[in-house]
């Protein structure tokens, strides 16, 4: 039989597909236009006085405040360089609790007395706007009839001019914070906490001598994870359309299990897409380094070089928006969720993570002794303490809907907060621990056996894609965020927790050599303390194992399996004291999270399980009864023959249908029963009993898939979204 309508149309016009015209000139060097639409240090050290120049580096290179009398010069050269670009509006773009990008867009041009109009942007404009605040989520930080809201000029992240057929834009970062100063964003908290971290990091480095040293930044080498779908494809299923993942869908015959996806040959039309991005993202200043193909069938990956986290932050959201703008020039749809297509891999978003300035480097890179190496054993050691304490923190920074169909899959990590730290970097430790490191595990030699290829360098320890917290090498991969989120919340849990645990080195160093204690002992003795209190968290087995669920346990780690036990960690005394303690979070502005989350959660899990509700009645259920149909008329037209009839094909359709229509009535009852709770326990309530029912209803739609005739079934299906590209 053929393919139903809906489906063959869709499948057809897939394989017509021709790729869209090149629209720039293919022997254009990709150095000429990296940057070419950044309003970067080297434009503005050509269009600013030196003066203003040099205020503005400042701020930017040594977070000294800045200074708003230069604003009316930035704004002028910043306008025109724009105008030369094309642009005909500017916006301020923030990131508001969404997790989207946002932004308002304002015309250069004001009308004047004489019927002209002129182009103008002063600095006022530039260092502070006013969007309406009313209908962004804020966790009951505002009423919702108070409206004002207000985003302030981030000079740490550049302007940019982003480019549209119709007209460019001159994008300016920002923070978004409401008329009381709390933060409604995710950009403010990272640049307070960054701000935390900062000082208590030059704290342990004065200890180790170094005088007057520059400020510490945390820097975020974001690997992003993605799914592309044809766009034909793409419309005819309702549920990716407006939830993002496929709420039906039986698992193809062939899924990844030959493993033959994973870094295999690009296919030619997403190459095309990759290598048009990749243009569009050298232009904005975005330093995409790596691209792939990831495990699952039609899912690959990007990954970006180290930046400032600030201004990796941004460039991720930027990143985002690009790829999907993109895709659909290519007639594909990009697809962030975390778990767009069940029984196939999901998408992560690693977070690349460490902590350094210009001077002294990266503070966790340990050299080639590293048992020697006090500094960066101090440094290490606070990330261990870090860790310990607060992994509930960091499990609630990846806390989401989305994501909880991912975490502990055995495709992403566990949901039990451990860190990796290799074979090296354990030994050290633990010889730490019994009294004193005197070796390092060094490097070897891999002998491959081969006359023509040279021997090549082993490290000292392997990597564990099981744990959720590894080192390797010189940072550490917090392999837990989902590809949908923003890397913005990790980076504030991690720069917050890791002043915590720096301003605990310095504090304890400070104090034993005020005692008297020689320096050097004073340092073995703190990170012996730390190993000793916090070695718990250290974890090198596989954090798949059903043992290792046991084993955390009884080490006394945290196990939130999903986001409504993770949300409360945001509420707890220790969390509300930290945030407090180091200016990143008030109590009200912990809480205003806390609520958007629970928010958020819901509002998912209510919107999937409407679309269940949907596709199910109007979709999946008719196609089921028209072939019921069709096998009850054919048994009953051979009994009238007088042939006999088999019927297990109609009793083996028969009895899907029944749980399928059970399974409706259940989930539209467990619909209505939501509204009866509120805040956690409305969140509980759709995870225990809402989620259940949806997986209900899909498992009997999914076992119709493979039965009912193709010509009726219009659901787009897995091997076809997967494999026809």
């Amino acid at each position: 039989m053929s393919a139903n309508p809906v489906r063959l149309a869709a499948i057809t016009a897939v394989q017509a597909y021709q790729p869209p015209p090149i629209t720039f000139d293919p022997g254009e060097e990709p150095g000429e236009i990296f940057g070419e639409n950044v309003f970067s240090l080297t434009v503005m050290q050509k269009r600013l006085p030196k003066s203003v120049y040099k205020s503005v580096v400042s701020t930017i290179e040594k977070s000294t405040p800045l200074d708003p009398e230069i604003a009316d010069a930035v704004a002028s050269a910043m306008k025109d360089w724009a105008l030369e670009k094309g642009a005909t509006h500017y916006a301020h773009v923030f990131y508001p609790l969404t997790g989207l990008t946002a932004e308002k867009h304002d015309s250069f041009l004001d009308p004047v007395g004489d019927g002209t109009a002129l182009a103008s942007f002063s600095g006022k404009t530039l260092v502070q706007g006013e969007p309406d605040a009313s209908s962004f989520p804020n966790g009951g930080l505002r009423n919702t009839f108070e409206a004002r809201g207000y985003t302030g000029w981030d000079v740490m992240s550049p302007a940019y001019v982003l480019e549209n057929p119709n007209g460019n834009t001159l994008c300016i970062p920002t923070i978004f914070i409401s008329m009381t100063g709390e933060a409604l964003d995710h950009k403010t908290p990272v640049l307070r906490s960054q701000q935390a971290m900062s000082a208590q990091a030059k704290r342990v480095l004065e200890l180790f001598g170094h005088a007057n040293p520059d400020n510490v930044v945390a820097y975020c080498g974001p690997e992003q994870e993605y799914f592309l779908v044809d766009s034909h494809f793409f419309l005819s299923r309702p549920d990716l359309l407006n939830a993002g993942r496929t709420l039906f869908g039986a698992k193809p015959p062939k899924g990844q299990e030959f493993d033959d996806h994973y870094f295999g040959a690009v296919p030619e039309r997403v190459l095309g897409f990759m290598m048009d991005t990749e243009r569009e993202l050298f232009k904005l200043g975005i330093p995409a380094k790596t691209r792939h193909n990831e495990v699952a069938p039609g899912q690959f990956e990007v990954a970006p070089m180290f930046e400032r986290a600030n201004e990796a932050s941004d460039h991720q959201q930027l990143l985002m928006t690009t790829f999907k703008a993109v895709a659909k020039k290519h007639g594909m749809e990009c697809l962030f969720h975390e778990k767009p297509f069940a029984g196939v891999n999901g998408s992560g978003k690693h977070v690349n993570f460490s902590i350094g300035n210009a001077t002294q480097g990266n503070l966790l890179l340990p050299g080639d002794t590293p048992h020697d190496n006090a500094q960066f054993l101090v440094f290490c050691g606070a990330v261990i303490r870090a860790v310990h304490l607060y992994g509930g923190l960091l499990r609630v920074s990846v806390a989401s809907a989305s994501n909880d169909h991912r975490l502990g899959a055995n495709e992403a990590p566990p949901a039990i907060i451990s860190i990796f730290l290799g074979e090296q970097l354990a030994d050290v430790f633990d010889q730490i621990a019994k009294g004193g490191a005197t070796g390092s595990k060094e490097k070897g030699t891999l002998i491959i056996g081969v006359d023509t290829l040279p021997d090549l360098t082993k490290d000292p320890g392997d990597r564990n894609r099981t744990s959720p917290f590894a080192f390797t090498g010189n940072r550490f991969e917090f392999r837990a965020p989902g590809s949908m989120q923003t890397v913005a919340g990790p980076m504030v849990i991690l720069n917050t927790i890791m002043a915590e645990a720096l301003d605990y080195c310095a504090t304890a160093l400070e104090a034993a050599v005020a005692a008297g204690t020689d320096f050097d002992v004073a340092v073995q003795e703190l990170l012996s303390t730390i190993i000793s209190d916090h070695g718990a968290v250290v974890f090198n087995g596989n954090g798949y194992s059903d043992e290792w669920q046991v084993e955390a346990e009884q080490r006394g780690l945290k196990n939130l399996r999903t986001t409504v036990d993770a949300l409360p960690e945001l509420v707890a005394p220790d969390a509300l004291e930290l945030f407090s303690k180091y200016g990143v979070f008030n109590e009200r502005e912990m809480h205003s999270r806390y609520e958007v989350g629970i928010e958020q959660y819901v509002m998912t899990v209510g919107v999937e399980a409407n679309l269940t509700l949907e596709i199910g009645s109007t979709t999946v259920l008719p196609a089921a009864l028209r072939y019921q149909t069709e096998l009850a008329s054919n048994v009953a037209a051979l009994k009238a023959a007088g042939v006999e009839a088999d019927t297990a094909t109609l009793e083996a359709v028969s009895a899907p249908i029944g749980a399928l229509r059970a399974g409706l009535a259940e989930l539209a009852t467990a619909v209505a029963g939501a509204h009866e709770h509120e805040g956690i326990e409305e969140a509980a309530y759709c995870r225990d009993t809402i989620l259940p029912a949806m997986a209900a209803v899909r498992a009997a739609a999914d076992t119709l898939e493979g039965l009912v005739a193709d010509d009726l079934w219009a659901l787009p299906t897995y091997q076809e979204m997967l494999y026809i590209l």
